[in-house]
């Protein structure tokens, strides 16, 4: 491959950018319309938070108790 300017100018000897968005802009459409599959990991997010908050008053009663 050629090597290929980036946006700012960097030099990308492997031409990755250039694939990257190829493919990117052949990505399928139907992917992009699921919005229950980003919610995956918020759930688990809050989860942990709840499940630490737990932990930390269940420590601070046993101490403080």
């Amino acid at each position: 491959m050629a090597n290929t300017q980036g946006p700012q100018g960097n030099n990308d000897p492997a031409g990755s950018t250039q694939m990257f968005r190829a493919f990117v802009d052949d990505a399928p459409q139907g992917r992009q319309a699921a919005p229950a599959a980003s919610s995956g990991p918020r759930v688990g997010l809050i989860v942990g938070i709840v499940a630490a908050v737990i932990v930390v008053a269940a420590v601070a009663w046993l101490a403080l108790g």
